[in-house]
This record gives structure tokens, C-alpha cells and sequence, in this order.
């Protein structure tokens, strides 16, 4: 995947309709993330983020990355029937055209504390920024392969979590975050933030996998958490951003 498209503030990776490989920002432009203190419900939390960039004077493309909560893994039709709904608020916005989604995007289930439905826990806009370092954000990524079909038919070790199948899916999501970073040029030393959702104990396997490849260097957010579609594992997300902030309940 070396492909990537601009727009006004920011580059991305092509993805699905649902959502963006990733998102880099542009020269003179920088990445702010923002997480809730609670996660917000979706139409709250949309109200709440059109808040913060109107306050920030950006327009409301500057909406470029999201992290989600959902109540409890998807099917795949549910997936998609999900999806469209969220994309409407995107094309509302002028973000989501023709089938073309810019917003890079993580989605995962908490296994306890779940909220009642589909909830921000964090979102990223591009802001104008004078000399800013570069910045970028890469989406979440289980252990499916790319592309269309039904998961189970694409999925590394589909439904087995043994420790010999948790490291292969591990390798395989690790494989995923570097070819999309490095479609900005980037690396793992670019990299400020590193999470990882699962309810299976992957440790065993982080040290040659992810640890040696640089890929936790200011440590890993372990989230217990279910990817969003049934019979997904593991996920990951990381980013390059060197503004967040935390947004009271």
C-alpha cells in the first residue's frame, strides 16, 4: 500500500467506504487528538466534536481519524449496516464523497465497562500550524486481510487463539501498521503512541514481534478490548501526534 490522496490539511491511505488507512498532515498543518474522559454516545459525541472545531475556527473537514467503542462485536452485515450510518454524518460534513472516506478510524469493544451503543473515545482534526513537526495518525487493524469478502474467509487463523495462532496474528497486524506508516515515510521511531485491543494474553509474543522491531518505545496502551467484527482477535493502532488532549466529561 503506497497510494495516498491529499486534501486541504492532510494526506491519506484509501481504505473502505467506512473508513481511511491513515492520515498525515501536511506541511503547515499539525494533528490534534482529543479523548473523551467517558466515551460519548455517536450523535452526542458528533455534536461535541463540530464544538471543538468550531471553537478552533477549522472547517469540519479538519475531522480526520476516530477512535470508537461499541457495546459487543459486529457481524459482518451488521458491520456494514453500522458503518453506513456513520458515514452519513461524515458526508453531512463534505468528507465522505462517492465512496471515498478520508477519516482514518479504529472501532473495538471493551469486554466489561461496555457502553449502551456505539461511543467516541477519541477523535483527530488538522489544525493550521506553522513549523509543526509532521504529524499522522494510522487506523486500527486486526488480523483480516485487506480487501473485500466475508472475514472468516480472510482472517489470519480464523477462530483459533492458541499461543502459536495469537503470534501469527500479532505478526500479521505488526506487518499491517509498518506498510501503512511507511507510506508517509514513516517508522516506528516516528511514532509517539502504540495500542493494542485484545482479551487474549499476547504478551509472550510482543518482545521478538513488536518490542525488538521498535514498535513500543514509549511503552504500549493495552486496551481490553474485542476487535468489531466476530472472530477478530487482535488489533492495533499507533500515531505520531504531539498535541492530545483529555476533554472532561
Amino acid at each position: 500500500m503506497s497510494e495516498t490522496i491529499e486534501r486541504k490539511a492532510y494526506t491519506f491511505i484509501p481504505g473502505p467506504f467506512q473508513y481511511s488507512a491513515g492520515v498525515a498532515a501536511k506541511p503547515g498543518y499539525a494533528l490534534q487528538r482529543f479523548r473523551f474522559a467517558n466515551p460519548v454516545p455517536l450523535i452526542e459525541g458528533f455534536a461535541r466534536i463540530e464544538a471543538v472545531m468550531t471553537a478552533a475556527d477549522v472547517p469540519f473537514t479538519a475531522f480526520c481519524a476516530c477512535e470508537l467503542r461499541s457495546p459487543a462485536p459486529f457481524t459482518d452485515a451488521g458491520f456494514t449496516a453500522f458503518n453506513r450510518e456513520y458515514v452519513g454524518t461524515l458526508e453531512r460534513w463534505g468528507i465522505f464523497n462517492n465512496e471515498v472516506n478520508p477519516v482514518a478510524r479504529s472501532n473495538v469493544c471493551p469486554e466489561f465497562n461496555k457502553p449502551a451503543g456505539p461511543s467516541f473515545y477519541a477523535f483527530t482534526i488538522a489544525v493550521p500550524a506553522a513549523n509543526a513537526p509532521p504529524s499522522f495518525v494510522i487506523a486500527g487493524s486486526a488480523e483480516s486481510q485487506e480487501g473485500s469478502g466475508p472475514y472468516s474467509e480472510r482472517t489470519v487463523r480464523y477462530g483459533e487463539t492458541s499461543p502459536d495462532a495469537l503470534a501469527e496474528k500479532l505478526r500479521h497486524v505488526v506487518a499491517t501498521m509498518e506498510r501503512r506508516m511507511s507510506a508517509f515515510g514513516k517508522t516506528w521511531a516516528d511514532v509517539t503512541g502504540t495500542q493494542a485491543y485484545s482479551v487474549y494474553d499476547f504478551h509472550a509474543t510482543l518482545g521478538t514481534n513488536l518490542v525488538a522491531r521498535g514498535g513500543t518505545r514509549h511503552g504500549l496502551d493495552w486496551h481490553f478490548c474485542r476487535p468489531p467484527v466476530i472472530g477478530l482477535e487482535y488489533e492495533m493502532d499507533c500515531r505520531g501526534v504531539f498535541e492530545e488532549r483529555v476533554l472532561p466529561a
